[in-house]
């Protein structure tokens, strides 16, 4: 494609998304600077037409972009757009007085959906591809423990334990100071592998209180198929879409499901994906978009978020949110605190 097609499509993208109305030749030759005249105009909207990237929704509208004409605008032309100062301090501060995993989450999503306009979705951080941090062990009586596993990430998993033996406070603190000797910093898809040898201290009787204890860790250190995921901001999508009542009722039913939201979620990749309109494999949210991407260190994404709304959206401004908000919370995850 010639490049004045290209910066015509571009054009049109940009004017549609900004007045949510058709895009005509005059209205393009007035304020872009193509330094071209209307009729030129024209001649490259024909081919654009003819070519499936734009499409006339009235004989006397002007044109507005196809789920091909939006794909080709991400691909090629859309750039990061940069984040207004507020927008910056925003991201910068949003976490600021978090108090646990919940509450980051909480915080991250909220943020997302205001920065964007959009419906926010962000999935809690997975727990094989997080870090143990420390595993505490709480005596409730001589038979009954508590245990406890913070991941690096802030994750809290706890589970209470009913012994076959009693166990004292002696040998409860001899199992907490193995446990973390031996895991801590492990990440918790290879805690299994590092637990063998400590059994081999204790007695027999010992052992089968401490085998329970061992075993119970290794079932929390597996990922479970219910992660979590949050969303916010559905009242952007109701605002900005141009679908009838019926269907933004079947989109926002369809978000509501924990297992569309997984699914949504789960291509995204350590670089930006979108994907718009029919690419949706959802079959209520073919008319709308997706920007995702992982967060986490590099080469071990935690989680994932993103946003969804309108294929209509503002793809350059939602792609810059999503990334920054991306890589900042993935640094405050992973920082050691």
């Amino acid at each position: 494609m010639e490049s004045r097609q290209l910066e015509i499509l571009r054009a049109i993208v940009e004017e549609y998304v900004a007045t949510e109305e058709p895009v005509g030749s005059k209205s393009i030759a007035s304020r872009h600077g193509l330094k071209v005249s209307p009729a030129t105009i024209r001649n490259e909207m024909a081919v654009l037409e003819e070519g499936g990237f734009i499409t006339q929704p009235h004989t006397s509208a002007g044109r507005i972009p196809t789920d091909k004409g939006y794909r080709l605008f991400v691909d090629q032309i859309a750039t990061l757009k940069p984040l207004s100062k507020p927008e910056r301090r925003a991201i910068e501060t949003f976490l600021e007085g978090a108090h646990d995993l919940d509450d980051v989450i909480m915080r991250t999503v909220r943020l997302l959906a205001q920065v964007t306009k959009q419906v926010a979705v962000v999935q809690y951080p997975s727990l094989t591809k997080s870090r143990v941090r420390h595993i505490e062990l709480v005596l409730l009586n001589n038979s009954r423990l508590m245990m406890v596993l913070i991941t690096n990430t802030g994750r809290v998993e706890q589970r209470v334990l009913e012994l076959p033996y009693d166990i004292n406070e002696g040998l409860m603190g001899d199992v907490r100071l193995r446990l973390n000797n031996v895991l801590t910093g492990k990440n918790m898809a290879d805690v299994s592998a590092h637990l063998d040898t400590i059994l081999s201290a204790y007695s027999h009787n010992e052992r089968t209180s401490i085998a329970l204890i061992i075993s119970n860790l290794m079932e929390m250190a597996i990922d479970r198929p219910e992660e979590k995921v949050v969303l916010a901001g559905t009242a952007n999508l109701a605002r900005a879409s141009q679908e009838k009542p019926s269907e933004i009722q079947a989109i926002l039913e369809a978000l509501e499901e924990q297992v569309v939201l997984l699914r949504l979620l789960s291509d995204a990749k350590e670089t930006m994906n979108v994907r718009i309109g029919a690419e949706q494999s959802e079959k209520s949210l073919k008319s709308t978009s997706l920007v995702t991407m992982t967060y986490g260190t590099d080469g071990s994404p935690l989680g994932a978020l993103g946003v969804i709304g309108p294929t209509r959206m503002d793809y350059s401004s939602s792609m810059s949110a999503v990334n920054a908000v991306a890589r900042y919370v993935g640094r405050f995850l992973t920082d050691d605190k």
